[in-house]
């Protein structure tokens, strides 16, 4: 099994276990609008470039509302199989590359929400290799509205996110890879990372929008 289908798989789980009314880590989403989401983004190209086309948002959640209203069952028997053949996300290689680190975080997005949050799985190596090649090839796109440096550590290797500006300081995020992989998400939260640098400089990176 790849490792973005051992992490689907267990996505997949998470959210058949909590059921549709379940909370999430989104803002304002259950598990069944997140359940939607993923559905949209793999299947309907249209509507999910609403998620990073600012003009297109309106589309793309009248169609996310609209999947949503479907049976929960079908939804994840939707999320289970995979991207359509014509999908982007079917392309050979693509899929491990985006997806990996896409349904890592949305399951930690069930199963760290509510009152009970889950502790943090141990990933098998497959899956931190992966995983550490996506944040690796993301951190500076991530980062880049941060006012100051930030450096990601992990047990796998070592990224300069973000090169301090003139005269501000540098935050070193140091953990491990998918919990730096949550925090680079903006699950900050619920992410086990050492975060290391001046006060001022951890308050000027708490926040910052890495909307990609």
């Amino acid at each position: 099994m790849t490792p973005s289908a051992s992490e689907r798989a267990v996505l997949v789980e998470e959210l058949g276990r909590c059921g549709p009314d379940a909370p999430t880590l989104c803002a304002g989403w259950t598990a069944r609008d997140l359940a939607a989401h993923l559905v949209v983004r793999e299947r309907r190209p249209d509507a999910a470039l609403g998620i990073v086309v600012t003009p297109l948002a309106g589309h793309g959640e009248r169609v996310r509302a609209a999947v949503a209203a479907r049976p929960f069952d079908v939804l994840l028997d939707l999320v289970a199989s995979g991207p359509p053949r014509l999908s982007p996300f079917a392309l050979p290689g693509v899929e491990t590359a985006v997806n990996t680190g896409e349904h890592f975080v949305h399951a930690e997005d069930v199963r760290r929400a509510g009152d009970a949050p889950a502790e943090p799985r141990a990933l098998p190596a497959a899956v931190r290799r992966a995983l550490w090649g996506g944040l690796r090839g993301r951190a500076r796109l991530l980062y880049r509205r941060s006012p100051v440096g930030v450096v990601l550590e992990t047990p796998e290797g070592r990224v300069v996110a973000r090169r301090a500006p003139e005269g501000a300081g540098t935050v070193v995020l140091r953990g491990d890879v998918g919990e730096v992989l949550l925090h680079s998400f903006g699950r900050e939260a619920v992410a086990r990372v050492e975060v290391e640098g001046s006060p001022e400089d951890v308050r000027a990176l708490a926040g910052v929008d890495r909307a990609v």
